[in-house]
């Protein structure tokens, strides 16, 4: 079986010698040493000014909207993981849906305007698959309407723009450090900003408002990592750059060989791909159900993410009606990428697809890879 991804795992020695010395501290959770290891690590890695790791990316999205102290309606993108709008509906917020660029999947710039209303406080834009959004373009419109603007990066862990981190941009981005994400800590996330003070309220957030043993000087919750997670995103971390390469190798291997009957999403000219993904959008539904299928027939699951377009949930009872992420939605599939996929279980998956089409030499394959 060959799945949509697989967990990256290092060493198992490697890891068991983090256990140990936990085992040996008998410390295994309010802000250990190796959580602490693992923030400063991150921190440089990224390139970034605060990162409060969190114990999952959907905690992440929460913190930061309790943290700006936000109200009303928020406009988001339909095109994304259910966490992005779920995460709002549980805080209180409403969602308002603005439509996506169906050649980037991000939020449109464009689209956000006509949403605004006075109830309006901030914006919830998605990196999606990695590709940095139109930052500037967000940012001018957030500032234009006295906005918040915070970015679900969970898809964004090393991704650059302009030669920085993308994670740098808006008031608050947010990570998810899942098992199946490029970098791992089993389950986890962060939270990164700019703004020390803003750090600073996060940091008692995550731990019930409490600041010492006999001090809680807010309301709360409780979102800690713990150290276990921490050993794992330590030994991943380790080994990020062969992570990378290798999921480099598998990606560039689906763009040569279908180069010639493919198209792609279009990227950030200021970003490079840090193959977190593999998507292809096909021309139609039927002919991704038809893959879909096949690919499974050969025991090959492939993943239709995101499907569907958030703004068809019928628990939200959303007035927007999104065309293009509905669209895109409906006809994108992602390809297995992961480390460990070699280059034979790779050729499966191709000639698969392309066993589709086989009968017609003029029939081109008819999908592209994003």
């Amino acid at each position: 079986m060959i799945p949509v991804t697989k967990a990256y795992l290092p060493e198992k020695e490697k890891y068991q010698s983090y256990v140990s010395d936990i085992f040996d501290r008998a410390w295994l959770t309010n802000n250990g040493c190796l959580l602490q290891e693992l923030e400063q690590r991150l921190t440089q890695h990224l390139g970034v000014r605060n990162l409060i790791l969190v114990a999952n990316g959907s905690l992440a999205l929460q913190l930061a909207y309790k943290a700006l102290g936000l109200t009303g309606e928020i406009i988001t993108t339909p095109f994304s993981f259910a966490a992005t709008t779920s995460t709002l509906v549980w805080e209180g917020l409403t969602p308002v849906f603005a439509d996506i660029d169906p050649h980037t999947f991000n939020l449109d710039p464009a689209n956000i305007a006509a949403q605004i209303t006075s109830n309006t406080t901030a914006i919830v834009p998605v990196h999606v698959f990695g590709n940095p959004c139109a930052v500037e373009a967000i940012q001018k419109v957030a500032d234009q309407h006295q906005l918040k603007v915070i970015y679900d990066a969970a898809h964004a862990f090393d991704t650059q723009y302009k030669g920085q981190s993308v994670l740098n941009y808006g008031d608050i981005s947010t990570l998810s450090f899942h098992a199946t994400k490029l970098f791992h800590t089993i389950e986890g996330g962060a939270v990164i900003t700019n703004d020390d003070q803003l750090a600073a309220k996060i940091r008692l957030l995550i731990n019930f408002g409490i600041s010492g043993p006999s001090k809680i000087e807010s309301l709360g919750t409780n979102a800690k990592m713990s150290e276990f997670q921490a050993a794992m995103g330590l030994c991943v971390l380790d080994e990020i750059d062969n992570i990378k390469q290798q999921r480099a190798k598998v990606w560039h291997k689906y763009v040569e060989d279908l180069t010639k009957v493919v198209s792609f999403q279009q990227w950030s000219q200021h970003s490079d791909n840090n193959y977190a993904y593999a998507p292809v959008l096909f021309e139609s539904e039927q002919q991704l159900l038809e893959a879909e299928a096949y690919l499974k027939q050969n025991n090959i699951l492939p993943r239709r993410y995101f499907h569907p377009s958030l703004d068809t949930l019928t628990y939200l009872k959303a007035k927007q009606i999104c065309k293009h992420s509905r669209d895109i939605a409906s006809r994108i599939l992602c390809l297995p990428i992961y480390p460990t996929l070699n280059e034979r279980e790779q050729n499966i998956i191709l000639n698969v697809l392309k066993g589709l089409y086989q009968g017609n030499s003029d029939q081109m394959l008819s999908f592209s890879v994003c």
